[in-house]
């Protein structure tokens, strides 16, 4: 035997209620009901329950000795607010000429908003989950208290500041506002360039209808996988471990195949236009004109209207929109000029260039999906900012043999490798680690964060090779 563990009968009434919870397993398979089994548990070379329970007054001290230790050392052990001295106000930036220079310090101004984010995130959880970690301190096999984590059911946003919790409500109204306003915008002009393409048989129109229409397959596809993200979340928990985020670049991707497709047909159709017999050029409507320069304000304006807000989702529609002025302009001008010229050709040629246009840019959109969904490196801004995470850290580590961050989808995961004292204690090391792993994945970009700790800055580092190869 390796140790000698006894039993010892059980009185607490909180043991009693444990052994219910099998009372339905123990009908299915013929056997009494728990209340008529003996009540005991183990307990390990202690005979005195005196002894005993000054053995868990012990340990449920030095528990809460280890974690304030713990907290006092991460949280006051760096002042995050040193370089907020490094900041420039908005005066000050438009005070400054030179245009590379002020893009500079606004780079640096998110830089400061990135750490500052990472602070708030390290002081406000770290207390709570190490608190969480030791629901049973004096080790009776009974929770005596329920931490953060339990209290949250590990939905680590409630645990933030309030006015980190503001700022991200605000963040996201703003999305869900400019989203909908967007799409509201796209339903209307989709009508009107319906009606305009009916009017008139210019091509250039014919692809601006098509791309406006796959907008909105578009919104109606990322809608539905994120509704489907969220669908039975806990039921299929066992089925889908890491939940189910990447549903959304696979259904981007279906998208991009369906866009490239589709402008491939408008690319064909402009190259018959182009073969005798030749067609006059069209003349253009006021209900078309009026349309295509009604698209281009609306979108110019929603597009200049969301650029402050910081969200990833605004700003790819910020991108949306600029790419939408560009081409709704040129869809405009290719028949307009050819009509006032006289050019028969310049109709097909402008659509085919358009549909060129389309499938580049959507054939760029399907790859950055596939290499996100092949584990690509995240970005240097990011893993700067895990980094700075890293720091945070460094009152409690000897330092991080490496830290690496690769997407896995949307998505980013992490993985870091802290270095420790090789005396460090089982219990300082797991809360270390745990706390880290906690403040990385309450970042809103990381999915999953690991954490492995090591004892030697020489040593391997990293995973087994052969999964990357074919066996």
């Amino acid at each position: 035997m390796v140790g000698k563990r006894s039993l010892r009968k059980d009185d607490h009434a909180s043991s009693r209620r444990r052994h219910r919870v099998g009372d339905e397993e123990a009908h299915v398979l013929g056997l009494p009901p728990s209340s008529s089994w003996p009540t005991a548990r183990f307990r390990d070379d202690v005979d005195d329950d005196d002894n005993d329970d000054g053995d868990q007054d012990n340990r449920a001290t030095r528990a809460n000795r280890r974690r304030d230790d713990l907290t006092q050392s991460l949280l006051h052990g760096i002042d995050g607010d040193q370089f907020e001295r490094f900041r420039l106000s908005d005066s000050q930036l438009k005070a400054i000429k030179r245009k590379p220079l002020r893009r500079f310090y606004r780079a640096q101004n998110a830089r400061l908003d990135d750490w500052r984010e990472v602070d708030a995130v390290v002081v406000t959880l770290a207390d709570h989950v190490l608190e969480s970690m030791d629901p049973d301190p004096d080790g009776d096999g009974d929770q005596e208290r329920c931490g953060a984590l339990q209290r949250v059911q590990g939905n680590l946003a409630e645990l933030l500041p309030e006015a980190e919790r503001n700022r991200r409500a605000t963040v996201a109204r703003r999305a869900v506002w400019a989203i909908n306003f967007n799409v509201g915008a796209n339903v209307l002009l989709l009508a009107g360039k319906a009606v305009a393409a009916i009017t008139t048989a210019s091509l250039s129109l014919v692809a601006s209808l098509v791309d406006s229409a796959l907008d909105l397959l578009c919104t109606l596809i990322v809608w539905s996988t994120n509704r489907l993200v969220l669908w039975r979340l806990n039921a299929l928990r066992r089925r889908f471990p890491v939940g189910r985020r990447r549903l959304e670049p696979v259904g981007i991707l279906v998208f991009s195949i369906i866009m490239i497709i589709s402008f491939l047909q408008i690319l064909r159709e402009s190259v018959s236009r182009l073969m005798p017999p030749h067609r006059e050029p069209e003349p253009l409507g006021v209900i078309a004109i009026s349309t295509m320069v009604a698209t281009v304000v609306i979108k110019g304006a929603i597009g200049v209207a969301c650029r402050p807000v910081r969200s990833p989702k605004v700003q790819a529609l910020v991108q949306d929109c600029k790419t939408d002025v560009v081409f709704n302009s040129l869809s405009l001008l290719f028949p307009l000029i050819g009509y006032r010229a006289g050019v028969w050709w310049l109709d097909p040629v402008g659509a085919g260039l358009l549909a060129l246009f389309i499938v580049y840019d959507w054939g760029c959109t399907s790859f950055d999906n596939v290499v996100r969904l092949s584990g690509e490196a995240a970005d240097d801004e990011t893993l700067r900012k895990l980094t700075y995470l890293a720091w945070r850290f460094s009152p409690v580590v000897d330092g991080f043999k490496s830290i690496t961050a690769y997407h896995a989808g949307d998505g980013v995961w992490v993985e870091f490798d802290v270095l420790l004292g090789e005396d460090t204690p089982l219990g300082r090391s797991h809360d270390i680690a745990e706390t880290l792993q906690y403040c990385a994945e309450a970042l809103p970009y990381v999915d999953r964060a690991f954490v492995t700790t090591d004892y030697a800055a020489v040593g391997p580092t990293g995973h087994a090779l052969d999964t990357e190869r074919n066996h």
